[in-house]
């Protein structure tokens, strides 16, 4: 019998363009979208303008463009930089269910490498499904509570090896190598969400980069243990007990890259319940931040794990407001959204927000499972008395899905701004590439007459 590593192997390799299904194909271009568009918006994040200096002192053969900075970088350095500046701002895609940010891990190892190999579209578009599917298929496999490992960091490396693996044109044997080199790399913790500090946006860039350095060396011939996933010392072993069925059930005939949702806050996924169910009840009873007496979110004990902490803007100001309930909540009473201005430093320090964080208090149900919802917010108003809002899951779930017009919004505005904003034109001409990647003969020109 084949081990569970090779049998990911296969999927990553032997998998036929063909055998994809037309909706997983678009939710990958529409995806694709999504992060190419937080990417443009995170470069001026703080950190993004730092690292990308650093990729570029280092030099190197121009493999891959840095997305938004311009110019070209090794594929490595290309894929941890484009990472980096897509999960920045934390407004990227985060996974149906579980807490896995696929696509800013696999996407920026895939397109630096299809950029390297001068891969064609198709070839591309399918990489990018598999490596997808794979990464999503670990998350979803993992036994509760998760012991600590970020997962995007710790398996997200898995899916960047099969996509780059599948663009070099490894065979099953080098492939296994690959993703056994993806694990030997594999590392991640959550006590960078816990305590907010710029390194949380370096997670998936490692888990892009090794994706890319792993499969480099495969094809180079460089061997790893075969039983990387279930081994005595394998990733279910030493960081997260998972089930081997489950991570293959339906493998070649299901693909989840399209388990998704596409996030309308620049903020933790943990805190999006909790910002609808706010907001739903500012909107509806037309609260003004003073009418509001006091405020208890119930909350799950993975949310209060990551976002439930006391607030403290002292340091990165940006990343502690983006991993904060309380400030989420206080932030749409009193400003009504959570959007880009509302993550800026200014923003997250600012005193008419602060002045109601004690009105704000916590309560964890332990009976829930869920890393983001139900979350139910209970108010007491001077005018209306208790009033409350239960949201069950994040925007962009089956049952809640995002409208398009919403998605569009998103995109226009993200595209719009950081340290290389792109005109309506260029935009137009990325998404019509986008769109037509399956036509596109050489991924080297992806780019070309857009930046």
């Amino acid at each position: 019998m084949t081990n569970i590593t090779h049998r990911l192997a296969r999927h990553a390799i032997a998998t036929p363009f063909e055998a994809l299904p037309p909706v997983n194909l678009d939710a990958a271009r529409l995806l694709m979208l999504d992060t190419l568009a937080v990417a443009w918006a995170g470069a001026d994040a703080p950190g993004c303008q730092q690292t990308h200096a650093l990729m570029a002192d280092e030099g190197g053969r121009g493999d891959a463009h840095a997305w938004v900075f311009g110019g070209r970088l090794p594929a490595a350095s290309a894929a941890f930089i484009n990472s980096m500046t897509a999960a920045a701002i934390e407004y990227d895609s985060i996974g149906l269910g579980v807490a896995v940010h696929v696509h800013v891990a696999v996407l920026p190892a895939a397109l630096a490498i299809a950029e390297r190999q001068q891969v064609s579209g198709r070839e591309f578009l399918a990489a990018l499904v598999l490596g997808c599917d794979i990464t999503h298929r670990f998350a979803a496999a993992a036994a509760y509570p998760n012991r600590g490992f970020h997962y995007t960091a710790a398996m997200g490396g898995f899916g960047a090896a099969a996509a780059c693996a599948r663009l070099l044109h490894l065979n099953v044997e080098q492939t296994q190598h690959a993703l056994g080199l993806a694990f030997l790399q594999a590392s991640g913790t959550q006590q960078a969400n816990i305590q907010p500090s710029l390194s949380k946006r370096l997670l998936s860039a490692f888990a892009a980069r090794a994706g890319v350095y792993a499969a480099l060396l495969a094809q180079r011939g460089i061997t790893a243990p075969p039983d990387v996933i279930e081994g005595a010392f394998g990733f279910y072993a030493l960081y997260q007990p998972g089930d081997a069925e489950k991570l293959t059930q339906d493998l070649g005939r299901r693909f989840d890259n399209d388990q998704a949702s596409i996030k309308m806050y620049p903020s933790c996924g943990c805190n999006h319940t909790a910002l609808d169910a706010t907001l739903q009840l500012v909107r509806q009873y037309d609260l003004k931040p003073d009418d509001v007496l006091a405020i208890e979110a119930t909350i799950t004990p993975y949310i209060e794990r990551i976002v439930g902490g006391d607030y403290d803007p002292s340091g990165d100001a940006q990343v502690a407001a983006q991993f904060n309930l309380r400030y989420s909540i206080a932030c749409a009473l009193v400003r009504r959204r959570l959007g880009l201005a509302e993550i800026q430093p200014d923003a997250a320090r600012d005193p008419l927000i602060a002045a109601h964080l004690g009105k704000i208090t916590c309560k964890v149900d332990a009976t829930q499972s869920g890393t983001r919802g139900p979350v139910v917010v209970r108010m007491r108003t001077r005018l209306h008395g208790e009033i409350s809002c239960r949201v069950e899951d994040v925007a962009g779930s089956k049952d809640n899905p995002v409208p398009p017009s919403a998605v569009e919004d998103k995109l226009k505005e993200c595209f719009s701004v950081g340290v290389n904003p792109l005109s309506a034109v260029q935009v137009a001409r990325l998404t019509a590439r986008v769109q037509d990647l399956h036509q596109m003969p050489d991924m080297a020109q992806f780019f070309s007459g857009i930046l």
